[in-house]
């Protein structure tokens, strides 16, 4: 059965316990559609919820709602399973449904924002042919580790491997920061440990919520993270300015770079390169 997201722009002054009875409502009619929902996440800032659920239709996920409380998805988009718990996690909700973080209380609701992390080795063809395939698979080799074990250290999740980098996801904006800031000096002592062998790396990361001004798992955010990687310097860590937001009272040192025009985007979009030289 198709897995399908939708998403809520919630009145003001609903509360978290209305939410809490509106789901226990979908619980109690959604067998008479055929549905299955699941769990949810809230964003109290932004005043948004975001269901997940199996269904025959989005006709069906429909009817659940309006039967049950009437609170209408201003829109129902199908994603795909592998995806939603690649960028999502496999993630636990409370008793009321309620996604919660990670070994978090069960008032520790997880509000859906994610932060996409995109790495890119720089020159990678060029390695390639200075070096030859097998020592330049090595060197790659090298990114990688350094790559996964920060991502290990740091909560993040590997999506994919892009061939000359890799995407991951992260929970906590800070956490995907401080990875990249782990990458950075990692391939810097390696470079200094291996100079005919340095190895640089560009990255690029933003946040967001699972469904942007596009009908795509995290398609706004992923395009952004990827423009950013593309346009930062060798060794420089680019970030969205939701993240330099995200991040303020972190610790965590930014240079607002101000606004910058990227390839895919009508509009120049406001960059900060993140602090990670001792």
């Amino acid at each position: 059965m198709p897995l399908y997201m939708d998403i809520h722009n919630l009145p003001k002054g609903t509360s978290l316990e209305d939410i809490a009875k509106a789901h226990a409502k979908d619980m109690e009619t959604q067998r008479k559609y055929g549905v299955e929902y699941s769990k949810y996440w809230v964003n109290e800032k932004t005043r948004k919820l975001f269901c997940l659920c199996h269904a025959p239709n989005v006709e069906a996920a429909e009817c659940v709602h309006r039967e049950a409380h009437g609170m209408v998805a201003e829109k129902i988009i199908e994603i795909q399973p592998d995806l939603a718990e690649g960028f999502l996690g496999n993630a636990e909700a409370n008793d009321a449904g309620a996604v919660i973080f990670p070994s978090g209380a069960a008032d520790a609701r997880d509000p859906g924002i994610r932060t996409v992390l995109f790495t890119d080795v720089v020159n990678s063809t060029t390695l390639t042919q200075s070096l030859g395939d097998e020592a330049a698979l090595v060197m790659l080799g090298v990114h990688d580790t350094i790559v996964r074990d920060a991502l290990s250290a740091l909560g993040g999740r590997e999506i994919k491997h892009t061939g000359d980098g890799i995407m991951a996801c992260f929970i906590s904006p800070a956490g995907a920061v401080r990875c990249a800031i782990q990458i950075q000096r990692e391939l810097d002592k390696h470079a200094q440990a291996n100079p005919e062998r340095a190895l640089k790396v560009r990255v690029g990361a933003a946040a967001g919520e699972p469904v942007e001004q596009h009908n795509d798992l995290f398609g706004s955010t992923v395009q952004l993270a990827s423009r950013l990687c593309a346009h930062a310097q060798p060794e420089q860590i680019l970030v969205s300015n939701a993240i330099a937001e995200l991040c303020l009272g972190k610790g965590l040192l930014f240079e607002d770079l101000g606004e910058v025009t990227l390839k895919g985007f009508g509009y120049p979009v406001r960059a900060h390169a993140a602090a990670w030289k001792h």
